[in-house]
C-alpha cells in the first residue's frame, strides 16, 4: 500500500462527483471542509429518518474522528442554514469514509493499491460496465485491474480509465481491515508528534 502525503492530498479534485440537489450542497460545503484541513468524499441525500443529508468527509491524512465529526458537523450547519438548499426538513449526518471506503480521488487507487474493489463505469470498458477485481496499477490516466472472477476469453486485467468511472468502493477484507487500522494509527501517531513539536515551539517562544 502506497501512501501520497498529505501536500499532495491536500487540493486534490474528485474524480467522481454529484449531480443535481447533491452537487449543489457539495459546492456550498466544499470550501469550508477544505479551509478546516478536511477534504469532502461524499455527499447523498436520503429517504433514512424521513430525509437526511449524508455528509462523508475526512482529514488530508485519511483519519477521521467522532471529534472530527462532530466539528464538521457544527462548521457546515450554519453555512446550510444561511445558503438553504434543502427546502424540507432534514438530519445531518457526517462521517468517515469508512474501511470499505468510496473512491473518489487518484490518490486513493495509489493509498489502497493491492486491494479488491469494484467500480462502475459510465460507458462500456472492454465489453462491461461493471468490475471486481485488485488494483494492480495506477496511471495518470486511470488504473487497472486484476479480475479475481475472470468470464471465459477476457483478459485477466482491465485497464480502467478515470474518465469513465461513475461510481467505486474497496472490497472489506482481512488485509484491507489490516492495513486501514495501521494506516490511521500511523496518521494519528504523526499528527500527535507534530501537534506535540508545535506545542513546544510555541514554550520556547
Amino acid at each position: 500500500m502506497s501512501d501520497p502525503t498529505t501536500a499532495e492530498n491536500q487540493n486534490e479534485p474528485r474524480l467522481i462527483t454529484e449531480t443535481g440537489l447533491d452537487r449543489r450542497i457539495a459546492d456550498i460545503i466544499e470550501p469550508v471542509l477544505v479551509q478546516m484541513g478536511f477534504r469532502l468524499v461524499r455527499v447523498r441525500m436520503s429517504g433514512q429518518n424521513g430525509l437526511t443529508l449524508q455528509i462523508m468527509a475526512e482529514r488530508n491524512d485519511g483519519t477521521m474522528t467522532v471529534e472530527d465529526c462532530e466539528e464538521v458537523s457544527k462548521a457546515i450547519s450554519p453555512v446550510l442554514d444561511v445558503e438553504d438548499p434543502i427546502d424540507k426538513a432534514y438530519h445531518l449526518e457526517v462521517s468517515s469514509p469508512g474501511i470499505d471506503r468510496p473512491m473518489v480521488r487518484r490518490s486513493d487507487f495509489i493509498r489502497w493499491q493491492g486491494h479488491l474493489m469494484k467500480c462502475e463505469t459510465s460507458v462500456m470498458v472492454e465489453g462491461r460496465k461493471r468490475f471486481r477485481g485488485k488494483i494492480v496499477a495506477v496511471t495518470e490516466e486511470g488504473f487497472s485491474l486484476e479480475r479475481d472472477q475472470p468470464a471465459y476469453g477476457e483478459e485477466a486485467t482491465v485497464a480502467v480509465p478515470f474518465t469513465a468511472l461513475s461510481e467505486a468502493r474497496l472490497i472489506l477484507t482481512d488485509d484491507l481491515i489490516r492495513d486501514a487500522l495501521t494506516a490511521d494509527k500511523k496518521a494519528k501517531a504523526a499528527r500527535a508528534a507534530n501537534e506535540n513539536f508545535e506545542d513546544e515551539d510555541k514554550d520556547i517562544e
